[in-house]
C-alpha cells in the first residue's frame, strides 16, 4: 500500500500568464519531502490533495484511500478526506485562544469552542507539544515557535489520515527554527501516519526527506544530486 500515489494534472490560465501542474509520485516512504523554489506548485500541489483545489485529470490516493479519481468521478471533500494541514502562515485565529484554535476542527457547524472549555483530546496536544502554559493566550501573544505548535495541534486532534506541512518554518526567525525542526522530528517520529512537507530549505530535506520530490515549473522531477533522502 502506497503512502502516496498521486497523478495532478492542473492548467491555470490568468491574464499574461499560463502555469501547468504535472505532477507524478507513488511511494510507501511514511515522509516525503516535496523540495523546490518559490513558484514552482509546491502549494498547489497539496492544496490538491487537501481538496481545495480539484485537479483537470489523475487522482489521489493517500494510505490506500482514494480521495480524487478524475476517470471514476470521485471527489471527496476537505473534511471527507481527513487530512490535517498546517498552512505556511499557519492561519489561526487571532479571536480564539490556542486551546479555542486547536479545539476548532472538533466543533459543528460555525460555532467556535467555548473559552473556559476543556476538551480531552485538545488537553492531550497542548501537553504534548508543551504548550499547555500558554493555552489561554491568545496567538498575538505567544512566540512564532508556539503559533507553529498550535498549528500542528489542531492539525492532528481530530486524528487525520495524514499530515500536510506547508513550508511548516519559514514564518520563524532563523535561530528558532533548528530547535523547532527538531520538536517536529521527534513528534512525527511517534505519529505513524504519513507526511508530506513542501520546502524551498535543504535542512528541511535532510531532516525530513525519506522520499524526496523535485519540483520545478509545476513538474515533478527526480531529485538533484545535492539532495538526497535522510538516512
Amino acid at each position: 500500500m502506497s503512502a502516496f500515489d498521486l497523478r495532478i494534472r492542473k492548467q491555470l490560465t490568468s491574464p499574461g500568464r499560463s502555469f501547468a501542474l504535472d505532477i507524478t509520485l507513488r511511494t510507501d516512504s511514511r515522509r516525503v519531502v516535496l523540495f523546490g523554489d518559490s513558484g514552482a506548485g509546491k502549494s498547489m500541489t497539496l492544496n490538491a490533495i487537501a481538496g481545495l483545489i480539484r485537479p483537470d485529470a489523475g487522482w489521489v490516493r493517500v494510505d490506500g484511500q482514494t480521495l480524487f479519481d478524475s476517470a471514476q468521478g470521485c471527489d471527496l471533500s476537505p473534511q471527507a478526506r481527513r487530512l490535517g494541514y498546517v498552512f505556511q502562515d499557519y492561519a489561526l485565529f487571532p479571536h480564539l485562544t490556542v486551546r479555542q484554535n486547536i479545539a476548532f476542527p472538533l466543533t459543528e457547524g460555525l460555532m467556535n469552542p467555548r473559552r473556559g472549555q476543556r476538551i480531552a483530546a485538545v488537553e492531550q496536544w497542548l501537553d504534548a507539544l508543551q504548550i499547555g502554559h500558554v493555552g489561554d493566550q491568545y496567538p498575538r501573544d505567544v512566540s512564532g515557535g508556539q503559533r507553529q505548535r498550535t498549528a500542528v495541534a489542531r492539525a492532528l486532534v481530530a486524528n487525520p489520515r495524514a499530515l500536510l506541512l506547508d513550508e511548516p518554518f519559514a514564518a520563524l526567525d532563523h535561530g528558532s527554527r533548528g530547535a523547532t525542526r527538531k520538536g517536529l522530528e521527534t513528534l512525527l517520529d511517534t505519529l505513524g501516519i504519513p507526511v508530506l512537507l513542501i520546502t524551498h530549505d535543504p535542512e528541511d530535506v535532510a531532516a525530513f526527506g525519506d522520499h524526496v520530490l523535485h519540483v520545478r515549473d509545476g513538474v515533478s522531477q527526480h531529485s538533484p544530486p545535492a539532495l538526497t533522502a535522510r538516512r
